[in-house]
């Protein structure tokens, strides 16, 4: 009899030590990852994902996926305007269009208005490829 309450309450404390575990565990906040902290990134880095994900939200906004289209331009607006910050003269001149381009597909994006914010999409690009000198 001694032994089965023995064993009992060492089954309760150890379950109740697992459930304090878990609950430690699970209640902390999800705090997402956003890359390595204190690396800046050459403009040229910036332009190019500003580029990389211009260029995928076209091909979404094509397809008619105004949702997705709007993350990559938000994206791409985030490393565009990381790059006009240290872009100069003609460069930054086009770099400024682009974000305003993208500033406009974003907007049509979220109307869910695929082809408006596609056709904004594709002047952004161009304007992008210019300020990198392509």
């Amino acid at each position: 009899m001694i032994k089965n309450k023995m064993y009992k309450k060492l089954l309760s404390v150890t379950l109740l030590a697992t459930i304090a575990l878990f609950a430690g565990t699970t209640s902390a906040e999800y705090i997402p990852y956003k890359g390595p902290t204190g690396a800046k990134k050459a403009p040229e880095a910036h332009s190019a994902q500003a580029l990389e994900h211009a260029k995928v939200a076209a091909i979404h906004g094509k397809a008619g996926h105004a949702s997705i289209l709007t993350e990559h331009a938000v994206v791409s607006l985030e490393h565009a305007q990381a790059a006009e910050q240290v872009l100069d003269g003609e460069s930054k001149a086009h770099m400024t269009q682009g974000i305003a381009h993208l500033n406009e597909a974003i907007k049509h994006g979220k109307m869910d208005h695929a082809d408006v914010a596609t056709e904004h999409i594709d002047v952004a690009i161009v304007h992008i490829n210019a300020s990198i000198g392509e």
